[in-house]
């Protein structure tokens, strides 16, 4: 065998030995179309749709969602004044003492941990950012507490840069209206992102949470009173009755 072959040989041995990532196929125009047509006819339905949690900057903004997890937002907006009053910015919360925090999150639940997770937030603002809060993902998802989800919170709430937020709420509506089978928030967010503009994405979010707080609730969804039902593929799941359904209906969120 001359060089040659040996070489080219061997090069064909290399290009079938590396392993071929799976490609994951396009979602269908059917699919892509009936998700749009699902989230016109929510944002119809909830014109006033937003973060739920009060803020008035990108600080607050990321402070209120660390503390939202294992509460309400109405609790965390309760105690929301009182804190940034005392508290204003990274660098007074980096100071922050404990047991005053303590005071101030506990009713929220959890006081201990997170007071914790506040103080190692805040410093670690104050020692690599200045004190500001960072506007990209792959920065935000390094603090302190702070997983996807709240990132994602804080770019598209604080920032106005897109981003789907998975929390149990658009997680179950996303299975329930077929946009995807997947349990993992990832996996769920960069299926569900596939079905529409990158600029729908955080309004999106907020359609899915108002109407998971609202009408198709995760015990006894008000499938009679929704919006949408005839583009749902899990009709049924709740009461048809749309009188028994009104009765389920909630007026505003509840978390």
């Amino acid at each position: 065998m001359s060089g040659l072959s040996r070489r080219m040989s061997g090069l064909r041995r290399t290009l079938f030995s590396v392993p071929v990532a799976p490609v994951t196929p396009p979602p269908s125009v059917s699919l892509v179309r009936r998700a749009r047509k699902i989230d016109r006819i929510l944002a119809e339905t909830y014109p006033d749709a937003k973060a739920e949690l009060d803020f008035d900057n990108a600080f607050e903004c990321l402070v209120v969602t660390v503390l939202s997890a294992q509460t309400t937002d109405k609790r965390v907006n309760a105690v929301r004044p009182t804190l940034f009053a005392a508290f204003p910015d990274a660098k007074a919360m980096a100071a922050a003492d404990r047991e005053v925090l303590e005071q101030i999150v506990g009713p929220l639940g959890f006081f201990r941990a997170k007071t914790e997770s506040l103080l190692r937030l805040s410093a670690t603002l104050v020692e690599e950012y200045g004190g500001e809060v960072p506007a990209k993902l792959e920065q935000l998802v390094k603090l302190p507490g702070v997983g996807r989800k709240t990132a994602n919170v804080v770019l598209g709430n604080a920032f106005g840069i897109p981003g789907i937020t998975v929390d149990t709420h658009f997680g179950r509506l996303a299975r329930r209206f077929g946009f995807t089978e997947q349990t993992d928030p990832v996996k769920v967010e960069h299926e569900v992102g596939a079905l529409f503009p990158k600029r729908d994405w955080t309004m999106l979010s907020h359609h899915l949470i108002w109407h998971g707080r609202r009408i198709c609730h995760a015990q006894k969804p008000a499938c009679g009173a929704c919006p949408v039902a005839k583009l749902c593929p899990a009709y049924g799941e709740g009461p048809t009755d749309p009188i028994v359904a009104a009765k389920l209906v909630r007026t505003e969120g509840r978390n």
